[in-house]
């Protein structure tokens, strides 16, 4: 098994890609050895030293180290490692019972199309630099959109010019009712 490496905006992020489905049924985040406990190879990350967050997109892994931790030259192996581990074992990537979490609330026509161009043209692109980013709220009266990032995009010195610049731009363009962007932490 080869697994690719590619960095990431945030340079305390570093992107894995086993060449395989990661979590192609949804996203999900772990900030903490507590909530890795749903997953066995978030679980085993969390046991290296200087692991701050995993991330896992469609068909990669993105890894935070803290920030005055040690190089990327150290801990690449040791991840690496655990990936492949994890991947020739055959483990499922969550354990019994955890899924993605869905609200159930029904959208309304605005939401929706937030959500579909979320979809279409910015999950992609994020993606790309080892994150995601969530829709939280949108406040119709004021037109402020309220959006999560996650991965290596949460932290990451140039994700508020990416939410500024790329996204709230976009979303202006698209759904006009859109007056701004802000992140929620």
């Amino acid at each position: 098994m080869f697994i690719q490496t590619e960095p990431t905006p945030n340079p305390n992020a570093l992107k894995f890609l086993p060449g395989r489905d990661v979590a192609p049924g949804g996203s999900r985040e772990f900030l903490s050895i507590d909530q890795a406990t749903a997953s066995p190879l978030a679980e085993a990350l969390f046991t290296l030293e200087d692991v701050s967050g995993v991330f896992f997109g469609a068909d990669y892994v993105s890894v935070t180290k803290v920030e005055h931790g040690r190089d990327w030259s150290e801990m690449k192996p040791e991840i690496l490692s655990v990936i492949m581990d994890h991947f020739v074992s055959g483990a499922p990537l969550l354990r019994d019972g955890e899924t993605s979490v869905d609200d159930g609330a029904e959208d309304t026509e605005i939401v929706a199309e937030i959500k579909a161009l979320l979809d279409s043209r910015i999950r992609p692109a994020v993606a790309q630099d080892g994150g995601d980013i969530l829709f939280d709220a949108f406040d119709e009266e004021s037109g402020i959109l309220r959006l999560r990032m996650r991965g290596a995009c949460a932290g990451c010195p140039s994700s508020a010019m990416t939410l500024k610049a790329g996204v709230e731009q976009m979303m202006k363009h698209y759904v006009p009712e859109v007056t701004s962007v802000e992140q929620v932490i």
